[in-house]
């Protein structure tokens, strides 16, 4: 293929224990997925669909990158989540079956811009200015699971500069994985190489210049970081 301009590099991540990455074609975040994190945000709880939003492949920070502090911000909040990589795709896709569409998890975080969501919130706008921005997803290394989905049990949880600020099992999940998958699918024709952010427990708070991040869902993945 002949283009006008130099194509840009596919986004990728890390494979846990092999020399090979995982290619990212787009993101998918799901909103509101853990009860106490929704009451924290002053949201309300609706039944019914999940509220998704997207970010881009390329704000992917990978192999514990520096986080920049981004622009036009003064309340920049982390949000710890389970990172779904997609193996295979689909449309309409039964909640029975989407398990299998799972090649692998890793642990990240959906950094905020809360001041900006805030203001897009209260003018009825849209987030992308608040959660879609330059180095807005480190993600950890992926471990394969081939559909094996983590149990209710496993622990996701961030400590930022030793100190643990969440911590949620995932049963507490409000929507679970083969649920949001389905839910997904409906709106979107899912593809491999997509990556499913699926939600945050409570406990967010500010980052600042110089913090070290811990993030883990035990067992499976970590990732550290530091923002700078």
């Amino acid at each position: 293929m002949d283009y006008v301009i130099a194509p840009p590099a596919v986004p990728s991540l890390p494979v846990q224990g092999s020399p090979q990455r995982f290619p990212i074609r787009r993101i998918f975040c799901i909103g509101r997925n853990y009860a106490e994190h929704a009451k924290e945000m002053g949201a309300t709880i609706e039944p019914g669909r999940p509220m998704f939003f997207c970010k881009p492949a390329d704000g992917v920070v990978a192999d514990g990158g520096d986080v920049p502090y981004p622009s036009v911000t003064h309340d920049f909040h982390h949000e710890v989540e389970m990172v779904l990589a997609l193996g295979a795709g689909g449309a309409n896709v039964p909640a029975e079956r989407a398990a299998a569409l799972v090649w692998g998890v890793g642990v990240g975080l959906d950094l905020t811009r809360r001041d900006l969501q805030a203001q897009a919130k209260a003018k009825g706008h849209p987030w992308d200015a608040a959660k879609a921005f330059d180095h807005c997803a480190p993600i950890s290394a992926l471990r394969r699971i081939d559909g094996a989905l983590p149990p209710a049990a496993t622990v996701l949880s961030l400590s930022v500069n030793g100190a643990e600020r969440q911590r949620v099992q995932l049963g507490a999940m409000l929507h679970d994985v083969p649920h949001i998958l389905a839910a997904l699918s409906e709106l979107f024709e899912l593809h491999a190489g997509d990556l499913v952010f699926t939600g945050t427990p409570s406990g967010v708070a500010p980052l600042v210049r110089g913090d070290r991040y811990h993030a883990e869902l035990a067992g499976y993945a970590t990732l550290d970081g530091r923002i700078v």
